[in-house]
């Protein structure tokens, strides 16, 4: 998968039960809009996009070595297709 915009898409439990209702969990760059993730969601998966709504996520601190830092923060973005279509999961 080559994108700028879309990391991947989260395979998770809940990601598993929405499938069924046609949404996808995408991992996005923070900086996207809904609007490109619309737009790089359909030229990358060849689907149509109806909806498209994002939650922003701080970076978590950690303790590593003695020292903290802060893990990155990211955006999850749930995606969904029109009926009869859908998002091929590997």
């Amino acid at each position: 998968m080559s994108s700028q915009i879309i990391r991947g898409v989260r395979q998770t439990e809940k990601g598993a039960r929405i499938a069924r209702h046609r949404q996808y969990i995408l991992q996005v760059v923070p900086e996207a809009n809904k609007a490109q993730i619309k737009q790089e969601a359909e030229a990358l998966f060849q689907v149509s996009v109806v909806k498209v709504t994002t939650q922003n996520y701080d970076g978590k601190w950690r303790r590593l070595t003695g020292r903290w830092g802060r893990r990155p923060a990211w955006k999850k973005a749930f995606v969904t297709v029109a009926e009869g279509q859908k998002i091929e999961l590997k």
